[in-house]
């Protein structure tokens, strides 16, 4: 039987602040909010009782705000313990 699963999707976003606040506001859990002081700034969240997560920040992708950029899977089509693909358009 062949398993994939989504893991994670990247949000970029307008304001970090606003996003983090929406989602900590319906529940989601915050697992990570790290900047490293140049402009760079994750924001990774789960949905409640989801295998899923959402990524939000500040330069972790060129695309536009409001846009889902980038996916990450998890497959058991390959040989090994799990294999992973980012997925981005």
């Amino acid at each position: 039987m062949v398993d994939d699963k989504l893991e994670v999707i990247v949000l970029p976003v307008a304001d970090v602040d606003r996003a983090k606040d929406f989602y900590t506001r319906i529940g989601f859990r915050e697992d990570l909010d790290y900047a490293d002081g140049t402009g760079f700034r994750v924001v990774h969240f789960t949905p409640p009782g989801s295998q899923c997560s959402i990524i939000v920040g500040a330069g972790i992708s060129t695309a536009e705000p409001g846009s889902a950029c980038t996916s990450s899977w998890t497959t058991s089509r390959r040989p090994g313990p799990t294999w992973w693909a980012a997925v981005s358009r």
